[in-house]
């Protein structure tokens, strides 16, 4: 490759090209490719590349807290997971049509690993999505009201094709968070899906959320097009050498 067409490269933003360039050059001289069979090889490594480039930011733009995937999930180990019901979430269908999820049960028994795994599987796909614990949410809410930015804050939430909410459970909450919430669940009703992960039963959001008439109101639209996955098993967290209980 001479120093020319290195430059090209570097300038077009083509550096997967010119990392294989010299090796597919000899690769197309042995095997009497055609011109237009060398640059096919070449483009489609620079797609591949771009397209891994854009799985990193999409990934690192969701904060996936770490990398579960449905691969890794111990099915075997948590039968109070129909591993049925999840595979057939993972074919992304409840995106689509902007459905929610909610994942109810104990800690441990998995409810993060699950959320998480479909999040990675949306964003593998080429969906946009970001992953949050409840109380950094109701942070970020309760912090943008004081410098205005709520409107900012729910832009962007609202448009994410996939929203993981982790650990809505006993929070201290204020009125004004509460109502940035209900905001952002109506923005985002029937539009995109959200994943929602507690150990509470749904007539026991109004103790934390309180505005009884207002969390009745959310849920009725978060329930709408939701399917409730109730997860009765062991904890996955429990040492090896004991039994869960």
């Amino acid at each position: 490759m001479t120093d020319e067409i290195e430059q090209l490269l570097k300038s077009l933003h083509m550096g997967r090209i010119a990392e294989i360039l010299d090796e597919e050059l000899a690769h197309a001289d042995k095997g009497g490719l055609s011109y237009q069979e060398f640059l096919v090889r070449l483009l489609r490594a620079q797609w591949h590349q771009a397209q891994q480039n854009a799985l990193s930011w999409r990934i690192e733009r969701a904060k996936l807290p770490e990398k579960w995937t449905l691969e890794s999930f111990p099915f075997k180990k948590q039968p109070g997971v129909a591993q049925k019901q999840i595979r057939a979430f993972a074919e992304l269908d409840f995106v689509a049509k902007a459905e929610n999820i909610v994942f109810i049960g104990d800690t441990g028994v998995g409810k993060t690993g699950l959320a998480s795994s479909l999040l990675l599987k949306a964003l593998q796909n080429g969906h946009r999505g970001r992953f949050v614990r409840a109380q950094d949410l109701f942070d970020e809410m309760y912090a943008s009201l004081a410098d205005r930015s709520t409107r900012k804050l729910l832009s962007y939430l609202s448009r994410l094709d996939v929203l993981v909410i982790d650990e809505m459970g006993y929070l201290n909450l204020k009125p004004e968070q509460t109502n940035v919430f209900f905001k952002l669940m109506e923005e985002r009703y029937r539009r995109h899906a959200t994943i929602i992960t507690t150990n509470l039963e749904y007539e026991e959001w109004h103790n934390f959320l309180g505005n009884k008439p207002l969390v009745e109101a959310l849920l009725s639209r978060l329930r709408h097009q939701c399917h409730t996955v109730r997860i009765k098993g062991p904890s996955l967290r429990a040492p090896q050498d004991e039994t869960p209980g």
